[in-house]
């Protein structure tokens, strides 16, 4: 026995020098192991000699294999023969078995498929019969199989491919009084809602009436299978928001928005979006039943990011609709929608945006909105250009008559923060018109407007503001310069620095333009517009700026030098009053030089302008009669006085007892010779102050 185990071992030392001879260079086979199990589960050692070690591992080639690619049908705890010593690396049958382990794989659900789909196929007949039986026990046991049966894709297309069965289902919905039945059926028609045939197969089974039913069910687990049934439907199925207005799905689903689930409000706030998206009626729905106050409070009461975006999507809808805006803004929606405007969420910083600038034309006389205003001050900071275009439109329009709003945007920086964000947009003109609109306003009529006109100057605004007149002309933009650049010239401390910036000639160019274009139609209901703006607006807005620019010495000589006269004296027969008050304000300015007056006299201004003396509106006629005032200082005494008389006549027309006063001193005989101008420094001096007292006001 010894000498039998020794030879036993020194057989074994053999085989592993001949391995090492032969299999280690290139036949890739280094096994450890020296045991097999044999077919009758024993353990049989490796032989000794190298022909019967090769025989052993073709004869376990089969089982290797097998086990590879079917391992279920190996007996357990069978041990098999590896060829394999680096545990970390495949054999070659391992590589090849994983493809066959998976069309395995595949052939078998393939298989359950097929069984999955004959089954729903026998069983629709009989199951849509159950769904329509009498007995209610029999229709619910009915619903909850066919539930079963939903959740399986290849029966629930064998399902949604019959007509009668979904009818079924949507009939015994409609029908029952069961919670269970209800719940079971809303649950299959939300499977069947995944795929299009089964949202065509619901659609055209008269579901979406049902499932708006269902909007009023006490059950949550119902309430959400309708509503998310519903939404694929809107998503995905043509004529879908059709049917759920008709069926006043709206009317049901806005109420909902008092639940508290944050993602069943998700859902439902898209649906109302994707209702009211292009369609005033709907917009005009969900205001009756109290849409934008359920919405806002939305805003301020939640932090889940996908419902505030859902719902800021609906304001955005709703915030274009002339009746649901003052709503919006009555229920808080401006400060409700600022809290989300400088949060992490890309998307819901940008519907916010856009819906507060919406808004903002119905929120100009609201108050409590310096929280707001300090954020867009801080957003004009942003190099988004649409973030830029929402921020400075609704500071455009917050400002707008709203002294209190006005003052806060001054005081805090905003003049330099806009003048910094249109030279960043260039010639943007999203960015640049209501960039341009909110200096305007701040510029204007409010206790820190002269600071306003200041900061433009101190933070270098003026050169940038006055380029924008520049070619080629974005009316719009244009037309705000225009404004900014009238009030601006207010500002004493501005008027050199317009002029060095050659403001003057530009504006001259462009009232030339303008009133050109105006001029090709002759009635107003013929009124040239480009880019949506009259013509007759940029003369009115150039003369204006020349009027108050020509306050200035060295201003009016260049106005004068540019040949501008003979046209201000033409817009004198302008059909507008607008146009009429500014052409007789410029001139009134320009004829403070003799030179000027002389001009204005010989462009025969008197005529118009003594026709304007009886003007209905003061700014025309007191300005009228401070030009020919001017242009009378040399004329003979005749010709003084009936200009006195006319002056008379018109300032104190509006007082019976000073016209009185003054026909019975005219009526005097040495009023005409001796007294002609002692008489007539009482108008002068009224007529001045009349001036002053208008260009205060307006």
């Amino acid at each position: 026995m010894m000498a039998m185990q020794m030879g036993e071992q020194e057989g074994v030392v053999k085989v592993t020098e001949w391995q090492k001879t032969y299999y280690t260079t290139d036949s890739g086979i280094q096994s450890g192991a020296t045991t097999v199990r044999a077919e009758d589960d024993t353990y049989t050692s490796v032989t000794k000699n190298p022909a019967d070690l090769e025989s052993q591992y073709t004869m376990t080639r089969a089982h290797r294999v097998r086990q590879a690619m079917f391992p279920e049908t190996m007996v357990e705890g069978t041990t098999i023969l590896s060829t394999q010593v680096d545990l970390s690396q495949q054999t070659n049958v391992q590589k090849l078995a994983e493809p066959s382990q998976m069309l395995k794989s595949a052939i078998i659900h393939l298989i359950n498929y097929q069984d999955d789909a004959e089954l729903a196929t026998r069983a629709v007949p009989e199951l849509t019969k159950l769904l329509n039986d009498d007995d209610q026990v029999v229709v619910n046991k009915a619903a909850q199989i066919v539930n079963q049966l939903t959740r399986k894709e290849a029966s629930r297309r064998a399902l949604m491919q019959s007509p009668q069965m979904v009818a079924a289902v949507v009939r015994a919905m409609q029908n029952t009084s069961d919670m269970e039945t209800a719940r079971a059926t809303a649950s299959i028609l939300h499977n069947l809602s995944h795929q299009r045939e089964g949202l065509l197969a619901i659609f055209k089974s008269g579901g979406i009436p049902a499932l708006v039913r269902m909007l009023s069910s006490p059950l949550e687990s119902v309430l959400f299978y309708a509503i998310t049934t519903l939404h694929n439907l809107l998503l995905h199925q043509e004529g879908a928001k059709m049917a759920v207005r008709l069926a006043d799905g709206l009317q049901r689903m806005v109420p909902l928005l008092k639940k508290s689930n944050p993602k069943f409000l998700a859902i439902t706030t898209d649906c109302l979006q994707l209702l009211s998206y292009g369609n005033q009626e709907s917009k005009l729905i969900i205001l009756a039943n109290g849409g934008p106050e359920a919405l806002v409070q939305i805003m301020r009461g939640y932090n889940y990011e996908k419902l505030l975006w859902t719902t800021s999507r609906v304001l955005k809808v709703l915030s274009v609709c002339p009746s649901n805006k003052p709503s919006i803004v009555e229920a808080g929606g401006m400060q409700a929608l600022g809290k989300h405007v400088t949060g992490s969420s890309q998307r819901l910083t940008q519907n916010c945006l856009w819906t507060l600038r919406n808004l903002s034309d119905a929120a100009t006389k609201l108050d409590g909105l310096n929280g707001l205003l300090q954020i867009l001050i801080g957003l004009l900071a942003t190099e988004d250009m649409n973030m830029l275009a929402c921020v400075s439109g609704t500071l455009s329009n917050l400002t707008c008559n709203n002294a209190r709003n006005k003052t806060f945007v001054s005081q805090n920086n905003g003049v330099e923060a806009l003048i910094h964000a249109l030279l960043r947009a260039g010639d943007k003109e999203d960015v640049a018109e209501p960039a341009t609109c909110a200096l305007r306003h701040l510029t204007s009529r409010h206790q820190d407007a002269e600071l306003a006109q200041n900061a433009v100057r101190t933070h270098y605004g003026i050169p940038p503001i006055v380029k924008l007149l520049n070619k080629p002309h974005y009316w719009p933009v244009v037309k705000a310069v225009v404004g900014l650049i009238r009030n601006l010239a207010l500002c004493q401390g501005n008027q050199a620095p317009l002029r060095d910036a050659e403001v003057i000639p530009k504006l001259v160019s462009l009232l030339k333009n303008a009133h050109q274009d105006a001029q090709k139609h002759g009635s107003a209901s013929q009124q040239t517009y480009q880019d949506g703006v009259r013509m007759e607006e940029i003369v009115e807005g150039c003369t204006g700026a020349l009027h108050i620019l020509a306050r200035d010495r060295m201003n009016r000589a260049i106005i004068t030098e540019l040949n501008t006269i003979p046209l201000f004296v033409q817009l004198l027969y302008s059909p507008g009053d607008n146009i009429k008050r500014v052409a007789a304000g410029v001139l009134c300015e320009l004829a403070l030089d003799k030179n000027a007056a002389v001009i204005i006299d010989n462009e025969g201004a008197a005529s118009p302008l003594m026709d304007l003396l009886h003007s209905n509106n003061e700014g025309i006629a007191t300005y009228s009669a401070a030009v020919l005032f001017r242009i009378s200082e040399d004329k003979n005494a005749e010709y003084r006085k009936r200009m006195s008389v006319e002056l008379t006549h018109t300032l104190f027309k509006h007082d019976p007892a000073a016209w009185e006063s003054a026909q019975n001193t005219m009526m005097d005989p040495g009023f005409i010779q001796d007294d002609i101008e002692p008489r007539f420094v009482e108008p002068t001096l009224m007529l001045a102050n009349r001036i002053l007292k208008f260009q205060e006001e307006h």
